[in-house]
């Protein structure tokens, strides 16, 4: 692969050789991308391709921190506020390629 890529293409090895499921706001520090909106769009585009590939973006789904309530939403968009008791104190979703 040539010296430059694109951010899709860096999101993509990144989610590949992380030992660690990574979140929107750490891929986005990593790439340099200061608009959220973007990464949650190429992630969206990522599933997709990576799947061509023989390979799935794989997401730990957001959680509650107060009351525990996992969300069920396969959205890559993170929750704002628990359904269950209103908070807003929420763990985001992780993302990996395998």
């Amino acid at each position: 692969m040539s010296e430059w890529r694109t951010r899709r293409e860096k999101i993509i090895q990144l989610l590949t050789e992380s030992r660690e499921p990574l979140t929107i706001d750490e891929i986005a520090a990593m790439v340099g991308e200061d608009d959220r909106r973007k990464i949650i769009e190429d992630l969206e585009h990522i599933a997709k391709t990576v799947r061509k590939e023989g390979k799935r973006l794989l997401m730990e789904p957001a959680r509650c921190n107060k009351c525990g309530y996992v969300f069920k939403s396969a959205r890559v968009r993170p929750p704002s506020r628990c359904p269950r008791c209103k908070s807003e104190w929420i763990q985001p979703p992780r993302f990996t390629i395998r």
